[in-house]
């Protein structure tokens, strides 16, 4: 039977071939399997297997054979596509356009066998690495006017477009050269003015849940890369926010506002930055109240709510670190700019390390611009160039530059002292110093490392030093606070206390030392 397999020169016997792959996997004895193995080895190895694909695939009643025979195939596309005849290459080209048109145009063969369309859709975009743009000019307007076709093939579409773009901007090094990645990512950009019509479309147009979700996810993965005007000139950035709101759609809608606040460019678009985070925080408002409990809400909600608080982070952080002294610079933003400071404390005592890695690495860059400013308030002007500001850009400034970078800490009092005392409660571990006696009866010093921790424990230290330097009378006084409540007993517990403690020892020689002296001899007296 095997040999009858081996047999190319004839049409393969696909039931065979189904039950051949069915014993590979587990449906056979240990023997069995192991035959099986070899033979589809060799399968895979015989240059001729892949003429027998379009059979397999029209004549088979497994997925697994079905995924076989386009493993076969993907290979030949990945390392023999150029050496092929023009013929054959038409030929499979046009075979797989047909069958994803086919299947998905139909919801129910659609549902049924989205993971073998899946998988077409993957050999589809490795033709189009080779065959697009010079040897198929049509396919982007093609794609469009099929998607238009039905809601199925248009969702399916969506699907393509996307597996495209990560292929060129992602996932393309080492597969292609870098000329033909520029090409590639030139036709995108070129023809992506159809692409955006039809997202626009869709979004305005079509109520069924299943195809807004593939066009939001498509949208996330240009966003990073598309032309601007496509973003700012076009209603597509109000489309998104309106898309907020709705819980089936908020997951996505934020990934794809999260890549639009991580663009950086000049200014030219600050005040849709502005108007776009206003809108944004008087929708989160009515989604997460202010004074909400994130941590609890995080702990107790489902995965898509916990998705979502990570989403939250991402998209804080995100465009703070480019767009946050545009907020600042006007005083009608001040309150949603503080506010969205607020939200990100809160979501930085979530118990997820993923999740406090993301506000932590925020936090250090955050807190070290304050600090370099503060620090070089000698010479005031370096420091608000090196702030990026103008004299001028902090309004009520009378007392010249080195009064805007004191307005400036003013203006994050309220959240810098927050920001000490989550360093204090969430204070990592440091190195471990263990005094034991060797063997010989000696005492010695052990030393134990946990290198993540430890990496986040030198993270939250400079942070943490970075604050006391900005303030150390609130330091100080947050220390106090935290060990008031240990003692009394209101917030008690073998962490807190170690973390109270690793956090005073952490920023041990930042005080001035007579302030250090009367610190520890305060607390010492506790």
């Amino acid at each position: 039977m095997a040999e009858k397999l081996r047999d190319l020169s004839q049409p393969i016997d696909v039931p065979l071939l189904d039950a051949t792959v069915a014993a590979f996997y587990g449906t056979g004895s240990k023997e069995e399997r192991a035959a099986a193995d070899q033979i589809l080895r060799e399968l895979q190895n015989n240059p001729d297997t892949w003429l027998q694909v379009v059979h397999i695939l029209q004549n088979s009643q497994s997925l697994n054979t079905k995924f076989f025979a386009l493993q076969v195939l993907e290979s030949v596309i990945k390392y023999r596509w150029n050496a092929l005849p023009v013929d054959q290459r038409d030929g499979i080209k046009n075979y797989i356009s047909d069958l994803i048109v086919q299947l998905s145009s139909n919801e129910v063969s659609f549902r049924r066998e989205r993971l073998y369309v899946n998988k077409l859709n993957i050999i589809l975009v490795q033709v189009l690495k080779h065959e697009w743009p010079a040897r198929w000019k049509t396919f982007i307007p093609d794609l469009v006017s099929a998607a238009k076709s039905s809601e199925t093939i248009c969702e399916n579409c969506m699907a393509i477009l996307k597996l495209l773009s990560e292929e060129v901007f992602d996932f393309s090094r080492g597969e292609m050269t870098q000329l033909k990645i520029k090409e590639l990512k030139q036709s995108l950009n070129s023809e992506f003015q159809l692409i955006h019509e039809l997202c626009l479309y869709v979004l305005s147009a079509s109520q069924r849940s299943e195809l807004i979700r593939a066009t939001l996810a498509t949208l996330h993965a240009f966003l990073s890369w598309i032309p601007l005007g496509y973003i700012f000139e076009s209603p597509l950035l109000e489309t998104l926010l309106k898309f907020f709101p709705v819980a089936s759609y908020r997951n996505l809608t934020l990934q794809c506002l999260t890549e639009v606040a991580a663009l950086q460019f000049g200014d030219f678009y600050d005040m849709q930055y502005v108007k776009m985070y206003n809108y944004f925080m008087t929708q989160l408002q009515n989604i997460l109240p202010p004074g909400t409990n994130i941590p609890d809400a995080y702990a107790n909600g489902s995965s898509e709510e916990q998705a979502f608080i990570n989403n939250l982070a991402l998209f804080f952080t995100s465009f703070f670190k480019v767009h946050i002294r545009v907020l600042e610079t006007a005083p009608e933003n001040r309150t949603t700019l503080l506010m969205g400071l607020e939200y990100l404390i809160g979501i930085s005592y979530v118990d997820d390390t993923e999740v406090f890695k993301v506000c932590l690495d925020y936090w250090n860059l955050f807190v070290l611009e304050l600090f370099e400013a503060h620090h070089h308030q000698m010479d005031p002007v370096a420091a608000v160039s090196m702030m990026g500001l103008q004299p001028s850009a902090i309004p009520g400034m009378v007392d010249g530059i080195g009064s805007a970078i004191t307005q400036r800490r003013q203006l994050y009092a309220v959240p810098l002292s927050k920001l000490r005392m989550l360093m204090i409660c969430r204070m990592a571990k440091p190195e471990e110093v263990l005094i034991v006696e060797d063997e010989n009866g000696n005492i010695v010093r052990e030393t134990m490392k946990d290198l993540d921790i430890l990496v986040q424990y030198k993270i939250m230290r400079e942070t943490l030093i970075y604050l006391a330097h900005l303030d150390h009378e609130d330091t100080e006084q947050q220390m106090l606070k935290k060990l008031t409540k240990q003692l009394n007993g209101e917030d008690w517990s073998w962490n807190n206390l170690n973390t109270l403690c690793w956090a005073i020892g952490s920023i041990s020689g930042s005080m001035m030392e007579e302030q250090e002296n009367r610190f520890l001899f305060t607390t010492g007296s506790f």
